[in-house]
């Protein structure tokens, strides 16, 4: 078997792991990235209409401080002050990091960084370089990476983080080409490993990326807030969101049946045509689905996509091509004072969709252009889509997890709580990286020696040697599997959930994973396949027993989850199976943590911790710093 050794090794291709990676190496450490791609993952291929990097207000006159906003990304419930404030802190220096990089940030001719305002956001901390902006970064820092010569192992699958006395010691990868084991020591491990986005067949997140989350799961790490989650109306093919302008030029609505059959399905449910217009309209700025829009706010769209696609069994498709409901002129007065003044401020209070969109945002027509699909002309498949994991891995202020050496950056760690500020992911990200490699670097953690690493290699060589023989020369089931269990997740574990449906999909979630070796690959050069079957089952089955118990011990709805319940409230003219109770805000001072034993999963709940109170002395501080004390 082939082995490498390196200080650390940072598993992921993103953002977020190659800032971690060249900090790293600025830092002193020798550092190198394995990733199953590098042209993979979400950070370099996806985006929205206007993808927001949040951060520290830097331009104009309105007062904002690094507490502000550590308060304000602490508000969104169940978030941990301290990586709040850290995130806060840093995201000025990280921000501006990019700047020096090359992400084309725009910035007015005094030099102010021009900020506008997001979902729950108090301030205009927002920017944007349009609707690419985590691709611009990712590859401005993999330029970094390159002339900072860090290596880079790409078409390597992480199948085990290597343990040794409690403490990570290396991580066990098969090549894909071949199939073949091969193992990286070190004395530390960053995962940037983005979100477990393979769980879901419903999904804004690209193809080509589906995390391996089980990696912590399966080494002992602890979990936190694995119910919380950011669906949104996407497209299926190609997967993107169809959130602002594409909303607010008030495209048609339109599902098809099994027979062909088309239905202009916001005109069964509303009886003002202009009342529907206005909450599409909404969707642009209001794109996640949030359950406190369900019974007043244009949340009750997505339900409505929901219910065509999932319940009746159709496809649903935005047409750009034609006015609603057969209007041949639409009375734009007519609609919220809201959104007939946007229009009207764009020019737009005039022909079809697809005119409006060429007059407001013509690159967003060019975008699916380039994708292959001709919006002008074609259909526009969509769905209620799972977008971003707010919760994950759960990590301490320098983004170390419990397991000594194991650290979680990006969206691979639970950070965000409940209702996070748009964009404050990115920034998130960058934060992570930096604390984490920081961290690394004043600790100076050694690989442990050759003897022993041998010893606990071979335990994890024989073990994977054997699934190996087992699995591979049979045919292929694994592929219609991982097909059926993203399903059933999108089915009944996504935005809408019911806790009897979810039990029965963790029972089948349950039995397949208990039978796992009865799935079979041609060749070992589909191996990764059943390890990604392994990885999607695995992380299914820890998200349900999450939700399973949320919905027993708070049996409440918050966030952009709906959990129905007959004794709740129902928004008039939805079925009764829609009904819910409404969020009475308990939990949300509290983190749900998981974790696995050995044999199942447990869960507890644990208050948040609190903001930091940092009234500190300069001299104090600068002290501190000179002599390198009590930092780390």
């Amino acid at each position: 078997m082939k082995i490498y050794t390196y200080d650390v090794i940072v598993i992921g291709s993103g953002a977020a792991g190659y800032n971690a990676a060249c900090r790293l190496r600025q830092l002193g450490k020798n550092a190198a990235i394995v990733t199953e791609n590098v042209n993979c993952g979400t950070s370099r291929n996806t985006g929205s209409d206007k993808q927001t990097y949040y951060k520290l207000g830097l331009g104009g006159d309105a007062p904002d401080s690094v507490y502000n906003m550590a308060q304000n990304l602490f508000d969104g419930g169940s978030v941990d002050g301290d990586n709040a404030l850290c995130e806060a802190a840093l995201s000025a220096r990280c921000f501006m990091n990019l700047v020096e990089l090359g992400v084309p940030f725009p910035v007015n001719r005094y030099g102010e960084y021009v900020g506008y305002k997001t979902d729950h956001d108090p301030y205009a901390r927002a920017t944007s370089t349009g609707p690419l902006t985590s691709k611009f970064m990712t590859e401005a820092l993999q330029k970094k990476a390159n002339e900072l010569n860090i290596p880079v192992f790409s078409g390597f699958l992480a199948i085990e983080i290597l343990k040794y006395n409690d403490r990570v010691c290396g991580v066990l990868c098969i090549e894909i080409k071949s199939g073949e084991l091969c193992a990286f020591r070190c004395g530390d491990i960053v995962l940037a490993t983005g979100g477990p986005a393979g769980i879901y067949a419903d999904s804004a997140y690209p193809g080509c990326h589906t995390g391996t989350s089980s990696l912590a799961i399966m080494a002992g790490a602890k979990m936190q807030n694995l119910t919380e989650w950011q669906y949104g109306l996407a497209s299926q093919a190609p997967r993107w969101n169809v959130s602002g302008t594409y909303m607010q030029v008030l495209p048609r609505f339109v599902s098809v049946d099994t027979d062909g059959n088309e239905h202009e399905f916001l005109d069964d449910f509303f009886e003002n045509k202009y009342e529907a217009l206005s909450l599409v309209f909404l969707k642009g700025y209001q794109w996640p689905f949030d359950s406190k829009k369900v019974l007043c706010g244009s949340s009750v769209i997505d339900l409505l996509v929901y219910r065509e696609c999932v319940m009746k069994n159709r496809r649903v498709y935005l047409d750009f091509t034609k006015n609603p409901f057969g209007m041949s002129e639409i009375d734009y007065k007519k609609l919220s004072e809201e959104a007939y003044t946007y229009l009207f401020r764009a020019g737009a209070c005039f022909g079809t969709p697809i005119e409006r969109l060429l007059k407001m945002n013509a690159p967003a027509i060019e975008l699916y252009n380039s994708k292959g699909v001709d919006i002008t002309k074609e259909y526009l498949e969509i769905a209620l889509c799972a977008q971003h994991h707010n919760g994950g891995i759960a990590v301490d202020m320098w983004w170390q997890t419990n397991i000594k050496g194991l650290f979680a950056v990006g969206e691979c760690s639970g950070t965000h709580g409940i209702t996070r500020p748009g964009g404050s992911a990115l920034n998130a990200g960058q934060v992570g990286s930096l604390r984490a490699a920081q961290y690394i670097s004043a600790q100076d953690n050694k690989c442990i020696s050759d003897d022993i690493f041998g010893r606990v290699l071979q335990t994890a060589e024989e073990k994977h040697k054997s699934i190996a023989d087992k699995v591979c020369g049979g045919d292929d089931n694994v592929s219609g599997a991982i097909i059926k269990a993203q399903r059933r997740m999108s089915d009944s574990a996504a935005a809408i959930r019911n806790k009897d449906d979810m039990q029965q999909t963790l029972d089948i979630t349950t039995r397949e994973l208990s039978d796992i070796l009865s799935f079979t690959v041609s060749d070992k050069s589909e191996l990764y396949m059943f390890y990604k079957l392994r990885d999607i089952l695995i992380t299914q089955t820890a998200v349900i027993t999450a939700m399973i118990d949320y919905a027993e011990t708070a049996a409440d709805t918050r966030g952009s989850a709906l959990y129905t319940d007959n004794r709740g409230e129902l928004k008039s003219g939805l079925e009764e199976n829609f009904r819910f109770r409404k969020e009475n805000e308990e939990t949300r001072a509290k983190v749900q943590e998981l974790w696995h034993n050995g044999e199942c999963f447990e869960t507890s709940w644990r208050p948040v911790r609190s903001i930091p109170q940092t009234d500190e002395v300069f001299e104090t501080v600068w002290r501190t710093y000179r002599e390198n004390g009590n930092i780390y």
